[in-house]
């Protein structure tokens, strides 16, 4: 929808303009029309992979006694491979941590992503991390709150509407 007053882009149950503040139920039928994503920024994102981090830790810690260091590492990546993965292609569309903070994976088009595209989305955050982590970095700067990683995997993270 779009608001008649500043022509701004709203999902279709805006109460008012997050924009200028009109209210989106004044004022005869149709004045909006389409939706509006709302892409998670960094600090969010941030502070979702913390949570995730903290989910994690027990499983890892006991991982890495049980399997030694070689065997444990392996383990370890299974584990946060499937955990994120798995997570972000379920119907959830959110690790435990993306949850808490009312944000999810998507496609491009906002759909539920497969097994696969979050898969690829895991591998891609290691480039993201090769490079000083400026791959995770732009999702500070760029338009729609992108990692490098979401921009190869072709994702996007955004909040629930």
């Amino acid at each position: 929808m779009y608001c008649r007053n500043c022509g701004t882009e709203h999902p279709d149950n805006a109460q008012f303009c997050p924009n200028c503040g009109v209210s989106a139920a004044g004022g005869g039928g149709g004045a909006m029309a389409g939706a509006r994503v709302e892409y998670a920024g960094f600090w969010r994102r941030l502070a979702a992979i913390l949570i995730d981090i903290v989910v994690l830790i027990i499983p890892v810690v006991l991982l890495r006694k049980i399997g030694g260091s070689g065997a444990g590492s392996l383990l370890v990546f299974v584990l946060e491979w499937l955990y994120f993965s798995y997570q972000e292609s379920s119907t959830a569309q959110a690790t435990i941590g993306k949850r808490v903070l009312g944000i999810k994976v998507t496609d491009l088009e906002g759909n539920r992503i497969s097994f696969g595209r979050a898969t690829g989305r895991y591998f891609a955050k290691i480039i993201s991390a090769l490079i000083i982590l400026i791959g995770f970095i732009m999702a500070a700067f760029t338009s729609k709150k992108q990692g490098l990683h979401d921009m190869i995997a072709g994702t996007l993270v955004v909040k629930n509407s």
